[in-house]
């Protein structure tokens, strides 16, 4: 397949069939989530507790940028490191103590207080550029590397829609309710999603080692010339995590 061929129905239904793929789409849907409703609130929130409204957008400016740094220096160690799977935990590591020091603050915490919080939260290393760069590094074909990569997307965007409905008015205007969703979401990526993915991509790996080394040089050389597998099917592919 090449950049001007045109994507036929058979090839996009193999893609989104490629079950070793799936375990990314679901990091993609819930990564996101205990950092989205507070960054999506906070010019609301800084002006639900004394600052105006330019005071609450000159506000966001400073974690914009510690955000942008600390995206870079992520994506910086998860390739010197070679490492997807425990670096993308960066985000919730990060996230998960301030999500629960919002959670304790008072109904009506000092406003200094309340902005040093959530701006320390929404500081936090952005792990999507190293969850696209694993999702087409696993697909392995050129073929449905893009549509996997867009599959990976669509799940990052549901996300953006799960998100939207966790902070509710009935819980305005410190969202302790929300917050302590979002503290469990945070924990579930922590303990069982990103670990799991980890081990997952382990045993794949292990199960492709197992039936390549039990063949003989020219088995190989015979199935490397033959075999109609191709990307991450291939016995020779391994998945990165």
């Amino acid at each position: 397949m090449h950049n001007r061929e045109g994507l036929s129905f058979k090839r996009l239904w193999t893609a989104v069939c490629d079950y070793d793929l799936w375990p990314l789409y679901i990091a993609g849907l819930m990564f996101g989530i205990p950092v989205s409703p507070p960054g999506t609130y906070l010019t609301l929130s800084l002006r639900n507790i004394g600052f105006n409204t330019f005071h609450s957008n000159l506000l966001t400016i400073p974690k914009t940028v510690a955000s942008m740094i600390t995206m870079f220096l992520i994506t910086m160690v998860s390739e010197s490191v070679n490492d997807r799977s425990f670096v993308a935990m960066a985000e919730d590591i990060w996230a998960l103590p301030f999500l629960v020091a919002l959670y304790v603050l008072p109904a009506k915490p000092n406003q200094w207080k309340y902005f040093g919080l959530a701006s320390g939260l929404l500081s936090f290393p952005y792990t999507h550029p190293i969850q696209v760069g694993w999702c087409s590094r696993n697909s392995g074909a050129v073929a449905s590397r893009t549509v996997n990569a867009s599959l990976y997307n669509m799940f990052v965007q549901t996300s953006s829609i799960v998100s939207a409905q966790i902070y509710r008015k009935d819980d305005a205007p410190r969202y302790r309710r929300g917050n302590s969703v979002l503290i469990a979401i945070c924990s579930f990526n922590l303990v069982i999603m990103y670990p799991g993915i980890k081990i997952y991509y382990l045993y794949r790996n292990k199960q492709r080692a197992r039936l390549w080394d039990a063949m003989s040089s020219k088995e190989k050389v015979h199935y490397l010339k033959t075999t109609k597998d191709v990307g991450n099917r291939r016995l020779d592919f391994r998945f990165a995590h």
